[in-house]
Parts: structure tokens; sequence; C-alpha cells
């Protein structure tokens, strides 16, 4: 007999792929909910269920799920994994690639502590496999209150958690504390100083007040970019070119709604300046529904000589693979390895976060 396979890795790894390739939202929670129901049972009690049919009385496991169980048991590769692998998206070009592999970690990410869909452990664990050497953690802000955004409170807290997490991580791995910080109507940003000061990693972004007019936009972000606390400007326009992806699984899926949005509008060479000469990075959105800044924009920061930080903005761990959508954008407009900060290790990356002017 074939040696059996670990079904619960197949069922995540299902679910991964699934985050990545853009699937409706209750394919990848089936998944990831049969694994969760699986993940507490002894070896022996899984097999037998798998071997008398009986997975499906289990709460969170289906039909097809018990199916790809039985399989990986019997030491096959589930067909439905063999067919999310055959089916894969075409492969980058030699630049984008090589950009890709420069990539050390992500600076903008979910959880579950706000609109993300997984715990913080298991975004961890993906980027592991993915080869990041860190993950900067960054949920969103109080204001943002249909996002869940973390109050002072719950940001101390979550520093705490991600201490201990740290500690029982692989070496060579960790997380790293940040916030998307919501960018308020006067410029200025949405959490205690003190607190910011603390962060690893500060990402800025605007959520509301989308379409205020050029002039006031334009002051606003320009106060942003120059606060010595932001060291990335998130999704720089705003902008939205198709529904949103799926994977967002978490209580804040509600601000997430299928819809497009135009780009704001601002003097982009203004605060592209302001960003070069506060060392502030621009950040290249990975998500397929903003592709944020738009090529145009990401020429004219590189002519401004902005730095740059491709990110996912992840909100599942199949998600954090999205670097690669942002990679492609970048090398298309002949953004250098050099100018991307999170081509840094960990320790270049802090250290230029922590000594920016």
């Amino acid at each position: 007999m074939a040696r059996a396979r670990d079904p619960i890795a197949d069922l995540r790894r299902i679910a991964f792929l699934l985050e990545r390739a853009n699937e409706a939202t209750y394919r990848v929670r089936a998944f990831r909910s049969a694994a969760k129901a699986l993940a507490g049972l002894p070896t022996a009690e899984l097999t037998e269920r798998a071997g008398n049919g009986t997975l499906t009385e289990l709460a969170g496991v289906g039909d097809v799920t018990a199916r790809c169980v039985a399989e990986s048991l019997a030491g096959e590769e589930p067909v439905y994994l063999r067919r999310l692998v055959a089916t894969e998206g075409s492969d980058l070009d030699a630049e984008a690639t090589a950009l890709r592999a420069a990539l050390r970690g992500d600076c903008h990410t979910h959880s579950d502590w706000s609109d993300g869909g997984s715990p913080i452990e298991e975004m961890a664990l993906a980027a592991v496999e993915l080869g990041h050497e860190y993950l900067v953690l960054t949920d969103h802000s109080p204001r943002l209150t249909v996002a869940r955004g973390l109050t002072a409170a719950r940001l101390r807290q979550q520093l705490d958690h991600v201490a201990q997490v740290n500690a029982a991580l692989p070496e060579g791995f960790r997380i790293l504390t940040g916030i998307e910080v919501d960018i308020l109507a006067d410029g200025s940003l949405d959490q205690d100083d003190d607190l910011l000061a603390r962060l690893d990693v500060v990402v800025g972004s605007v959520h509301s007040g989308l379409k205020d007019e050029r002039s006031k936009m334009t002051r606003r972000m320009l106060k942003a970019v120059a606060n010595p606390h932001l060291d990335i400007l998130g999704h720089v326009t705003g902008r939205m070119v198709s529904s949103r992806p799926a994977g967002v699984t978490g209580p804040g899926d509600r601000g997430h709604r299928a819809r497009t949005r135009a780009e704001s509008d601002f003097d982009a060479d203004a605060v592209f300046a302001a960003c070069a000469e506060h060392d502030t990075a621009v950040e290249i959105n990975s998500r397929p529904e903003r592709q944020d800044p738009p090529k145009r924009l990401i020429r004219r920061a590189l002519e401004a000589g902005c730095r740059f930080a491709i990110n996912t903005d992840a909100h599942a761990p199949g998600q954090l693979d999205w670097q690669r959508f942002g990679c492609e954008r970048a090398a298309l407009c002949g953004v250098p390895a050099d100018r991307v900060v999170n081509t840094w290790s960990a320790e270049r990356l802090v250290a230029w976060t922590h000594d920016r002017p």
C-alpha cells in the first residue's frame, strides 16, 4: 500500500490554491472548515471514519472534503488538488520572476483580528511555506469600524500575542508588528503616536472621502506623508478595477462588497515628490481588484525617486502568493529590486523605518 499523505495538509493546500486562484469564498471556507474539524481527531479515528464513510457526520465535513481525506489516507494526491495544480496560472516573465525571487517579505497583511479571514498563526505559516523571511501584520486602525479596526487597547493586546506567536515559529522567520493606519480627513494618522512609534512598519491608506476634490485630497496626503511615523503609502489612488476577490471571510467581509471605483484625484507629482523627500515608500498593491497604483503612476513615482513596497494586502493565506501580480506590474514599469524595501532583510527594513527623518 502507498504511504498515507497528510489529509489535513492537503485540505489546507487546496484552500490556499483556491484563495490564490480567486475562487468563491464558500469553496475556500469548505476546505478550511473541514481541516479545522478534523485536525483534532486521533489518526486512528480519522482512518476509521474514512473507511466506514462517517466523516460527513462531523460538522464542517462534506462529501467533497471527505473524498479528499479518503484519497490522502490511501496515499493518493486528492483529485481536487491535482486538478487545481494542473490549472494554475501562467509563469511570470524573467524580469518579474527575478523581482519576485528578490522579495523577502510582505509589508501589508491582515488577520482575523480585523477584517481578515484567518488567525495570525495561519497567515505566518503560509508565509513560511512561500519562503518569506518575515510577514508584517497590518490590521486596520479604529476609525475603520466596518473592518473591526483595532483600538489602542486591542493593538497592545495584539503586540503581546505576536510576541508569543513569534516564539513558536520556525527559526529564521518572524512576524513584524505593524498597522494599516487610516489617513484621516485632515491628514493625521488614526492611532496613538506612542503606539505607532512602537511598531516595526506603519502603512497609511485613505479609506474615506475618496471623492474629495483634488486640492483637499492632495493636502491630506501630503500631511500624512510628512508624518515621521508613516513608512509606506498604501493603495495610493484607492481605485477598484473589479469586484472584490474571494477569501475575505472575516467579520469585516461586509466592508469588501463587490464594486468598482474610480481613482481619487490628487496631485501625483507633488505627493510622489514628498514621498521621495521624506523617504516614504509607495506601495504597489498586488490585489487583483486594486492594481494600485496604475502603471502610469508607478512610472511617475519611479522618476520622482521613490522607494516602493510590493505588498499583497492579503486577507487570507492563499492571497499571500499574489505578490506575483505586483511584481509583473513593477517589472513592466522598470522598477529595480534595489528600490523595493521588502527585498531587504527584516533587520534592514526595521532599521530604515526607525531611522527615517
